[in-house]
């Protein structure tokens, strides 16, 4: 009698399949690890705010609410004496050609400051599309959003003006180079749209989550977070396919993505490190503290706001180890 009159409307044991398959499909919620737990390889007493960028030997950040730049040196943690900008930098910074390239969104313009000397040697009299200035570097040009109706400009590094002009989806928001192209997000239509540097051609154009805004490449795919749902959308970028797209939630919407040392990772205030498993597309960690809104991989770290003067760099593997 085991069993009898268990699934009396699925026969075959559907019913029973049925129950299985969505429990295959439910996601193992995330772990729940205060961030206090997480011992940091070094403290800096300097704000963490999103757009740093990593170079050879160090970070830089850029310091919104200061109308700075700061350099931290990789090897001593110490961080250098500021680089004054004339006005605030957006939250974006780009290095090459022995320079940082620096859009401040208030003078609606570029400016190129020299690493060697510690100045601004240029300006770059360009809008910028979207308050994050995303910028980015590839085949020998500079990329830059420069209106909101959907317009990327090439700039040349000689002569600092603008060469060639790409036509996206209505409010771009983020561009970043990977995979030998360029990846715009646009939040008009919920797009990303891949162009080839060499040609400035669209190759393509992927619908992802709602309303997409920051976007990385690593780890063997194009990452976009939603700011419409807090969620994460991942492109394979050899067949320009959406993969899946992650629900992470609300609280994330607005914060910044960085990937790399085999993870995906997310900061937003009130909850400083959230970590993707891209092998199983999933959540994996959620570590709520005081701080967050910033995160980059640089240097086999991750250099993490801790707090509004903090930055705490930490070991990967640390992190992904830890368990509540």
């Amino acid at each position: 009698m085991l069993g009898v009159g268990l699934w009396p409307s699925a026969p075959d044991g559907a019913g029973f399949q049925a129950v299985q398959n969505a429990s295959a499909k439910a996601p193992r919620p995330p772990e729940e690890i205060p961030f206090e737990r997480l011992k940091p390889d070094a403290v800096m007493a300097i704000a963490m705010e999103p757009g740093a960028v990593a170079d050879a030997d160090a970070i830089w950040v850029p310091q919104l609410s200061a109308s700075a730049i700061t350099r931290i040196d990789a090897k001593s943690n110490k961080p250098d004496a500021p680089i004054s900008l004339p006005k605030p930098p957006c939250a974006s910074v780009a290095v090459a050609f022995e320079s940082l390239w620096v859009p401040s969104c208030e003078g609606a313009n570029v400016l190129r400051v020299s690493i060697k000397h510690g100045n601004v040697s240029a300006t770059v009299p360009l809008p910028v599309a979207d308050p994050q200035g995303s910028i980015a570097m590839a085949v020998g040009s500079v990329w830059l959003l420069t209106d909101a109706k959907g317009v990327l400009s090439r700039i040349d590094p000689d002569t600092q003006a603008p060469v060639a002009e790409t036509y996206v989806a209505a409010k771009p928001s983020s561009v970043i180079a990977g995979d030998d192209a360029l990846w715009v997000t646009s939040e008009a239509g919920n797009i990303v749209t891949r162009i080839n540097p060499h040609t400035n051609a669209i190759v393509e154009t992927v619908e992802v989550g709602p309303r997409p805004g920051r976007i990385v490449v690593g780890e063997g795919a194009v990452w976009t977070l939603n700011r419409g749902d807090g969620s994460v959308s991942r492109i394979d970028a050899k067949s320009n396919k959406l993969v899946t797209t992650i629900a992470v939630g609300e609280s994330i919407a607005n914060g910044e993505i960085a990937v790399g040392e085999g993870s995906v990772w997310i900061s937003a205030p009130g909850v400083p490190i959230t970590r993707i498993d891209p092998v199983s597309n999933r959540v994996a960690q959620r570590f709520p503290g005081a701080g967050g809104g910033a995160i980059l991989v640089a240097h086999g770290s991750l250099w993490v706001a801790a707090g509004p003067k903090l930055t705490w760099r930490i070991d990967p593997k640390l992190v992904a180890a830890m368990r509540p």
